[in-house]
């Protein structure tokens, strides 16, 4: 079946193995107050715990500026892609940095991390926009206590695959897998993603009106996702309409055409890999293979907080100064890396 089924998305993402969770975030956030929050009253919100979608904009676990404050993860990855607006990140590692506005960050918990990720509101004296997805990918179980890992992909060296239909085009950015002849750099060590026959893609496409793609018949079991996150018109998938802010859940087995029928650009995000297969028990922000282990790790950090978070505990929405570029530190400053537009 090409097209198993298409479901509105608000918020989260319907994906299966080997992916645990997928969330969307665009948030309309307005000028920033001078000191990375937002220049608007916070009144009336759930400061702290504010999810609140009928709102143009949420502060999430954020107290003055929005954000996820440290916490722990264990036994998978995420990839976190910031399309528009800034997320500065920090972690138990001592590794530390600000990407964004095309940036994309690979993170493995492995064994046990804490982490942070704040939205810094930078510009005040416009709006500042976050556009951010975040994709949870299962670990095998062998590899769920490995030693984290963590690097950055800056949008200057993503691969691109651009193909030009008479002279429309489409941009194809490849962060696993491969794309019309273009892979993409590489998987962190421990990742499914690091083996070929695991078939695991992910790709952020944008086409032009009256362009169009094919995704390549792979295997029966291959589970394939397709966002259309944004655009004015509905897309072809395979003859279904999918409208913007839809998810299409396709067959792997079966090559798939993409059309832009629509008179404006289609944004959209390739998500696709065969299925670990091995029993899940999550929880919260771990995910292990037994109830068990769940168990065995919620005591551990109970016990050790993953070593402890080195940042200070005074600072809860812990930030770079705003003046602040894009880079990555990783092992307390001993490796700094930036993209090449800021060396």
């Amino acid at each position: 079946m090409k097209v198993k089924n298409i479901s509105k998305v608000e918020g989260r993402l319907p994906l299966r193995d080997p992916f645990i969770m997928g969330a969307y975030h665009y948030e309309l956030y307005p000028e920033g107050n001078g000191k990375l929050g937002p220049k608007a009253s916070l009144a009336g919100r759930n400061i702290g715990n504010d999810f609140d979608r009928s709102n143009p904009w949420r502060m999430y676990h954020g107290q003055q500026i929005p954000g996820f404050p440290h916490h722990p993860h264990r036994g998978f990855e995420i990839i976190t892609i910031v399309s528009e607006g800034y997320a500065d990140h920090f972690d138990s590692k001592g590794s530390k940095g600000r990407y964004g506005d095309g940036d994309v960050q690979l993170m493995s918990a492995g064994e046990g991390v804490l982490h942070a990720e704040m939205f810094p509101l930078i510009h005040e004296d416009k709006p500042n926009p976050l556009r951010l997805f975040q994709i949870w990918v299962n670990m095998a179980g062998k590899d769920k206590l490995t030693e984290p890992d963590y690097k950055m992909l800056w949008k200057e060296i993503i691969p691109e695959a651009v193909l030009d239909q008479e002279g429309k085009k489409v941009s194809i950015k490849v962060i696993h897998g491969e794309y019309y002849g273009v892979k993409s750099l590489g998987a962190l060590k421990h990742s499914w993603a690091r083996d070929p026959e695991h078939h695991m893609g992910a790709a952020l496409i944008e086409m032009e009106p009256g362009t169009a793609i094919n995704l390549d018949a792979v295997s029966k079991t291959m589970n394939r996702f397709v966002l259309y996150y944004d655009g004015q018109d509905p897309v072809e998938m395979a003859d279904y309409k999918v409208q913007p802010n839809h998810m299409a859940d396709l067959g792997g087995d079966e090559e798939i055409w993409i059309k832009n029928t629509g008179s404006g650009i289609a944004k959209l995000l390739i998500l696709e890999g065969e299925p670990i297969g091995e029993p899940v028990a999550a929880y919260g922000p771990f995910v292990m293979n037994t109830e068990k282990e769940l168990q065995e790790a919620f005591n551990q950090y109970r016990r050790t907080e993953f070593g402890g978070w080195p940042w200070g505990g005074e600072e809860q929405d812990l930030v770079h100064a705003k003046d602040t570029g894009r880079f990555a530190s990783y092992d307390f400053d001993k490796v700094i890396d930036k993209p090449e537009e800021v060396k």
